[in-house]
């Protein structure tokens, strides 16, 4: 258990790559995807080794209160940070720095995602161990996944020049960041050996992030560093829609990278769930339900608790029934769920 760090886990998303099972009342961070708790009550229990309840920080939405309190009975009230909008990383990371900030500037921050799944577990803390020690001397850390094929959907990081090594991680200046590429650059990226996925995990002191905040991105400190109640809505009306790589990172000359090579996925599609979640009879089964399978493999089945989906001669589908909606569709196509969402009447939303 670290005494200065805190915990600051983004929970803000829609997850609309994950409908019908993912919907604005219960998104994707709530859903057991990859096992029998929900994403966010995951990635909050990989951190208890580290980080006790007090100092774990919760960012989401207003309308995701309820949720959250519910997935996470022993957070304390206060350490949920409510956002009246959501725009992107960037404001939901400087409310949560300016929270710290009031409570212990001299703190460092883990700032992580709500839905990843990472394994083992050793592995990943002895990483976040890593990236505090680097983080303690004003970096701003980055963790960065060594790729295994030529990804088009992560965005790259570029590493530079060796910064030395912590525990059992190297570290590295990073270069540039790079948004996602198309296959030939992606190839190009892999065979080289200096690019890692940007895993969307850091790790930096309360120092170093408001500094870097009031250096490149002044108008959204300025207007969330002291704005609390009523005020945090009118804040949210003016700040910048930005992820933080992209407001901060980019720009910042003190960042830094911690290949990892540990298994991560960010589950971003229902195609990705091959990777995580259990397999039944040669399918992907998730979602509580029971699958009954004929000649049918390679299938994504997303099932709910109490019902049966029945497959006969088929094979690399998507098969989601959840509440009033069902989706079919190869799953090579899961990721124009997305558009799907984008042409739907509200009320399936």
């Amino acid at each position: 258990m670290r005494s200065d760090l805190y915990a600051v886990i983004l929970a803000g998303g829609g997850g609309s790559r994950f409908w019908p099972a993912s919907r604005r009342a219960k998104p994707k961070q709530f859903l057991s995807l990859s096992g029998d708790l929900p994403l966010l009550a995951t990635t909050r229990a990989r951190l208890q080794a580290l980080v006790p309840d007090e100092r774990v920080l919760v960012v989401a939405g207003q309308s995701q209160a309820d949720l959250v309190r519910q997935t996470l009975p022993d957070l304390p009230p206060e350490n949920l940070l409510l956002e009246p909008a959501g725009r992107n990383t960037l404001p939901a990371v400087a409310l949560a720095a300016a929270e710290v900030a009031r409570r212990d500037p001299a703190a460092l921050q883990a700032v992580l995602p709500a839905d990843h799944v990472i394994s083992p577990e050793g592995e990943y803390l002895a990483s976040v161990e890593a990236g505090a020690n680097l983080a303690a001397q004003g970096r701003l850390v980055t963790f960065g996944i060594e790729p295994t094929f030529p990804a088009t959907g992560y965005g790259y990081i570029e590493r530079g020049s060796p910064l030395g090594t912590f525990g059992d991680y190297e570290a590295f200046e990073v270069d540039a960041f790079h948004e996602k590429p198309d296959l030939d650059r992606a190839t190009e990226y892999l065979a080289t050996g200096r690019f890692l996925w940007n895993s969307g995990m850091f790790l930096w002191s309360t120092q170093a992030i408001s500094a870097a905040l009031e250096r490149h991105a002044a108008k959204t400190w300025e207007l969330l560093r002291d704005a609390r109640g009523p005020d945090l809505a009118q804040a949210y009306d003016r700040v910048e829609s930005l992820p933080v790589d992209v407001g901060v990172l980019e720009q910042a000359s003190e960042r830094a990278v911690i290949p990892v090579a540990y298994s991560w996925s960010d589950v971003g599609t229902w195609r990705a769930l091959s990777e995580v979640a259990p397999h039944v009879k040669g399918n992907v089964l998730t979602g509580g339900g029971s699958l009954w399978a004929i000649d049918a493999r390679d299938n994504v089945v997303w099932a709910e608790k109490g019902s049966l989906t029945a497959l006969i001669g088929v094979k690399d589908l998507v098969v989601v029934r959840s509440g009033n909606a069902v989706l079919v569709c190869p799953r090579s196509r899961s990721e124009e769920v997305k558009e799907l969402v984008t042409e739907l009447p509200e009320e399936w939303l």
